[in-house]
């Protein structure tokens, strides 16, 4: 073998070991209601899903995650275009769908390190804490209706967040304050006055309780032009790996819908990861 055919050939074998070392590194993610594919997270960052899908292969070993409990294993195909009506949106073939699965993960470590203890959502001091946080955003009378409320240490650093989902287009159709499903069976009704959907997060900054929106919509005034979304909490999970938990939100309108993966951190919130497919 001559120098110039030796020097090609450790090339070659340096490009393929780094490419398997970055396949080996990329953790997936996917929904498992639907078979979304978000993208993944190397070394605790996020990638984008074009660029995930190419470093996962042809059948992907993921153990799957529901609200407060790890929901079994399953194993998945590489991601592919859903075609119409959202070409642009990644998804896998799916071996299974274990019941209450929210979310799949391939990756080492556990993701539900600490499990949200869901709450009453008729306690007084949620409600309070909601109905404040409206009228801060122009409700003058809110009419509260909480969905949901989750107690869970975020930050693992032994202080407990409160995840709070709250929904009320003001009409008795279940399909407009329930989260049972991706996408309802009939529209919503246009927000009237005073309608919202919100996830909100309450957490103590400095020794002072602290309210943030996550998510969500709020019509301090009648909006006819529109077609709402609901939001709720789907999962609290470690997505990346750093110990810390990650809000997964469903939100979802009349044939279409969207999940986030958020990361809550104490001085911002913002999005990480999202799917969404809608007619």
């Amino acid at each position: 073998m001559n120098v110039k055919t030796a020097a090609a050939l450790i090339s070659f074998l340096a490009l393929s070991n780094a490419a398997t070392t970055s396949a080996a590194d990329v953790h997936p993610i996917i929904e498992i209601e639907t078979g979304y594919f978000f993208g993944g997270s190397q070394s605790g960052k996020w990638i984008k899903a074009n660029r995930a899908s190419k470093l996962t292969g042809e059948k992907t070993t993921y153990q799957v995650y529901g609200l407060t409990k790890q929901a079994g294993q399953i194993t998945a195909g590489k991601p592919k275009s859903a075609d119409e009506p959202c070409p642009d949106t990644l998804m896998v073939s799916l071996s299974s769908k274990p019941q209450d699965g929210v979310i799949g993960l391939a990756a080492p470590w556990n993701a539900l390190p600490r499990t949200p203890a869901v709450a009453d959502v008729t306690q007084s001091v949620y409600q309070d804490a909601v109905r404040d946080f409206l009228k801060t955003r122009g409700v003058a009378d809110p009419k509260v209706r909480i969905t949901r409320i989750l107690r869970v240490d975020l930050e693992g650093d032994g202080e407990e967040e409160v995840l709070i989902s709250a929904t009320n287009y003001l009409t008795n159709e279940k399909s407009a304050d329930t989260s049972g499903a991706l996408f309802p069976e009939a529209p919503i009704q246009a927000p009237k006055q005073g309608s919202y959907s919100i996830v909100i997060l309450r957490r103590v900054v400095d020794g002072n309780v602290q309210t943030k929106l996550v998510t969500g919509e709020i019509y301090a005034r009648a909006d006819e032009s529109v077609a709402p979304n609901v939001y709720n909490v789907a999962a609290v999970l470690d997505l990346n790996g750093d110990g810390k938990l990650e809000v997964i939100v469903h939100s979802f309108y009349y044939e279409g819908g969207q999940t986030t993966i958020y990361r809550c951190e104490p001085d911002k919130i913002e999005a990480a990861l999202s799917v969404e497919c809608g007619a």
